[in-house]
């Protein structure tokens, strides 16, 4: 490991966990399904090249249900018939917010999301986008490793 963020500046990476805490908490109080939220978690993962959080939200996913072709498919969501409308709108969001151009995330993705979502939905979505993304920028920075599986 590169370095270890959470050694070195305790006070901000309580600060972090708390923002993960309050925007789990507005993803449980808006009804949102928790298998979409792992499928989120594992996306923006693997958009951001993340094999820590790639390695855990995987594993999370499984160990929450989430059936294995579909942890496995969410790379190409697109392509498959897997996911509901509602899902592909929230993989196409947090795929905008992710990769956030010069341009933004593009209103025809978030009117596509805003017609399946309502605005506590769309809040929560947003907010979990934006914590995977300072979570996978962080163990990124920090190459933070993993521990091999069997």
């Amino acid at each position: 490991m590169r370095i270890d963020l959470h050694r070195t500046d305790p006070a901000t990476s309580r600060a972090m966990f708390a923002l993960q805490r309050a925007a789990a908490q507005a993803w449980e109080a808006a009804g949102l399904d928790e298998e979409l939220h792992e499928l989120i978690k594992v996306r923006a993962s693997q958009l951001n090249g993340c094999s820590f959080c790639l390695d855990m939200h995987t594993r999370e996913g499984r160990a929450r249900g989430v059936g294995e072709q579909r942890l496995d498919l969410v790379a190409v969501w697109w392509e498959t018939d897997l996911y509901t409308p509602a899902e592909r709108a929230a993989l196409a969001l947090v795929e905008a917010i992710t990769k956030l151009s010069e341009h933004g995330v593009p209103d025809e993705v978030w009117d596509a999301a805003a017609g399946f979502f309502d605005e506590a939905q769309l809040g929560a979505l947003t907010w979990a986008a934006t914590t995977i993304n300072a979570w996978n920028r962080l163990g990124v920075t920090a190459r933070r490793p993993i521990a091999p599986r069997e």
